[in-house]
């Protein structure tokens, strides 16, 4: 089966940086992580080809190439996902939608044959399994959170890494903190859950073996939600890896809960 794994375009906002990538030669910010991630879960006897639409059209020969498309996106890529969408269903291919935009509006897109919701180490499969046997159902969904110790490396070799500014890796998901301006906690729990130590050392080498030598963005919205694991096991693991390599830095964002009080 041939699959068309398709990212949406941020539309010209803060988020897509689209002007100041100008100034390094760069088409986006980011690489689409959570569509690498899955595409590391399907299949291996699947032929794959990501588009991300921040870095180059989608083709019509790319449509007429795959027997079903599968689309991730953010909230903010609502409109893009729409035309996507469209495109997809006019050439007569299956589509299959998960991430933060369809958890939270999956109803506003009937055009969409199946939806992955939540977390795809737990509903991906099921659905594979059923799409094996010619049944699949239109909605997976679950309550529960996934074992990140289970998640696979991400498919770095389908993306086109001299577009991007900074590739991505995600250690982390949950948050202990109930902050009423963030969604985090109600897609991924209050549980920090963690990948391993090894797991990141893996994600690094495939990147490195695969020529990269920018930064590495750390996308997890609480890096330090495990601080004993942090001090113990990752960060001398990371500096470590570091050692006789060149061109890779690191950085994260850390949650505001965590910000020191600056006195009035």
């Amino acid at each position: 089966m041939n699959i068309l794994l398709i990212y949406p375009e941020f539309p010209d906002t803060f988020w897509s940086f689209k002007h100041a990538l100008k100034f390094v030669g760069k088409r986006s910010a980011l690489p689409p992580l959570g569509l690498l991630t899955v595409a590391a879960m399907l299949p291996q006897h699947w032929s794959l080809r990501l588009v991300d639409t921040n870095v180059r059209k989608l083709r019509e020969c790319d449509l007429a190439w795959a027997d079903c498309a599968f689309i991730s996106a953010m909230v903010i890529q609502r409109d893009s996902s729409r035309r996507i969408i469209e495109r997809c269903k006019q050439a007569g291919l299956r589509v299959v939608a998960g991430g933060p935009l369809f958890n939270s509006e999956h109803e506003q897109f009937e055009a969409v044959d199946h939806f992955i919701l939540n977390e795809a180490e737990l509903t991906l499969p099921p659905f594979l399994a059923d799409l094996a046997r010619g049944s699949p159902e239109k909605i997976y969904t679950t309550g529960n959170f996934a074992n990140m110790h289970q998640t696979p490396a991400p498919r770095w070799d389908l993306l086109e890494m001299r577009r991007y500014a900074t590739m991505s890796i995600q250690f982390s998901r949950g948050c202990p903190f109930n902050c009423d301006f963030c969604n985090v906690t109600a897609l991924f729990g209050h549980k920090v859950r963690i990948k391993c130590a090894a797991q990141i050392i893996v994600e690094l080498d495939t990147l490195y073996a695969r020529g990269w030598r920018g930064p590495v963005f750390f996308v997890d919205d609480n890096f330090i939600g495990n601080t004993p694991f942090l001090k113990r096991e990752l960060l001398p693991a990371l500096i470590a890896w570091r050692k006789e390599k060149r061109g890779n830095s690191f950085f994260s964002r850390k949650h505001p809960s965590t910000w020191p009080t600056i006195p009035h």
